[in-house]
């Protein structure tokens, strides 16, 4: 079993990476791989679902990316809280699945279900309250493809490194990391 961590942060090094390191630190480097969004261009979708056509091949790295995630038994998300939700990376990225759902070269949704999901959301100090309506998008996201939704975390901090402050974030990366752990080598 291999799990892929996507970081959907807009720099490295900061909160959400430090926080998810702590899920990670348990795990086998053999059996988990990391992709940071920012490294890679990923074009906004062009939505031409209800074109003759569909959707036309785009020049960028998304549908390698994409190709990486099936060849994953699991994923976890990384992303900061920006304004309520997930980043501006992260949210492209999921957007393009509409375009995977109706690829000739693969069946994006059948390779998809029952692949196990893991949530790392970092933000400010209300983030375990104002972090919940993006857990819930996940689920639901989760719900249409039919994934399964095993866990998530919200840590709190804002300035550089400041979640390795905070004891309960910590404590919570340490237990989904654990969880995640007994989810793949059961």
């Amino acid at each position: 079993m291999k799990l892929l961590a996507i970081y959907g942060s807009s720099r490295k090094n900061g909160n959400t990476e430090a926080l998810t390191k702590i899920v990670l630190q348990n795990l086998d480097k053999n059996s988990y791989n990391e992709i940071f969004l920012m490294d890679y261009q990923i074009k906004p979708i062009i939505d031409q679902r209800h074109t003759s056509t569909g959707f036309q091949r785009i020049n960028d790295d998304y549908d390698n990316l994409a190709k990486e995630l099936l060849n994953h038994d699991a994923i976890l998300f990384a992303t900061p809280l920006y304004w309520y939700g997930m980043s501006g990376q992260l949210k492209i990225f999921i957007d393009r699945f509409s375009q995977s759902i109706r690829s000739q070269e693969y069946d994006f949704k059948e390779e998809m279900k029952g692949k196990k999901i893991y949530l790392v959301i970092v933000g400010g100090e209300s983030a375990p309250y104002t972090a919940l309506p993006l857990v819930q998008q996940f689920q639901l996201i989760c719900q249409f493809l039919e994934l399964d939704f095993r866990g998530y975390i919200i840590g709190k901090g804002v300035k550089p490194l400041e979640v390795l402050e905070d004891e309960e974030s910590i404590l919570q990366a340490k237990q989904l990391g654990k969880k995640i752990k007994t989810d793949l080598f059961k």
